[in-house]
C-alpha cells in the first residue's frame, strides 16, 4: 500500500505532558506541495495555560521568556491552522496527545478547527505501521516540532520504499 496523498504531517510541542499542559510549538508540512508552517504559541494569551513542566522544558529546549516574546496569540495559531489546513486531513504520529493539545488550543479561542486529525495508524498498514515504529524508535528526536514532522517524513518515505 502506497502512502496516501497528499499527506500532511503535524507536530505539537507542549508544556508538559498532564492535563493541565498546553500547546508551545505546532508545525505542520505538506509532503505533496511542500507547504509548511511553524509558530511559538504565548501562553499569556491562552486561558489558564499555567503548567510549566521543567522536565519537559529540558527535552524541547523552548525557554517560557521566548515563548512570552516570539509567541502568537491562540487566537492567531488557530486562525493560521484553519486558514491553511482548511477541509485537510493532517497526520499525527502522537494523535491521544496532539489532539488533546490541538482541542486545547482551539477551546481557549473558543474556535473550531475547519481541518481533521488522524493517526499514523491510518496512513499505513500492518507491516509499514511495525517498520515505522522500528525506524522511529531509531531516530534521536530533538523534540522540536519541525524535527519531528521532517523525521516523521523520512520514517514515511522508508516505509514507502521498503513496500
Amino acid at each position: 500500500m502506497a502512502i496516501k496523498v497528499p499527506v500532511i504531517c503535524i507536530d505539537i510541542e507542549a508544556s508538559g505532558l498532564g492535563p493541565l499542559s498546553y500547546p508551545i510549538e505546532v508545525a505542520w508540512k505538506c509532503g505533496l506541495t511542500g507547504a509548511s508552517d511553524l509558530f511559538l504559541i504565548n501562553p499569556d494569551t491562552g486561558y489558564n495555560w499555567t503548567q510549566w513542566d521543567l522536565s519537559a522544558a529540558d527535552i524541547h529546549g523552548i525557554t517560557m521568556d521566548e515563548l512570552l516574546h516570539k509567541g502568537i496569540s491562540v487566537n492567531e495559531a488557530c486562525e493560521r491552522l484553519n486558514q491553511m489546513l482548511d477541509g485537510k486531513m493532517v497526520t499525527s504520529d502522537a494523535l491521544d496527545f496532539d489532539f488533546f493539545w490541538m482541542r486545547r488550543l482551539f477551546e481557549s479561542a473558543m474556535m473550531k478547527p475547519t481541518f481533521k486529525m488522524q493517526g499514523i495508524d491510518s496512513v499505513l498498514e500492518g507491516g509499514q505501521l511495525i517498520q515505522y515504529r522500528l525506524i522511529a524508535s531509531a531516530q534521536v528526536r530533538k523534540h522540536r516540532a519541525m524535527d519531528d514532522v521532517n523525521d516523521l517524513f523520512t520514517c514515511l518515505a522508508a516505509c514507502q520504499k521498503s513496500s
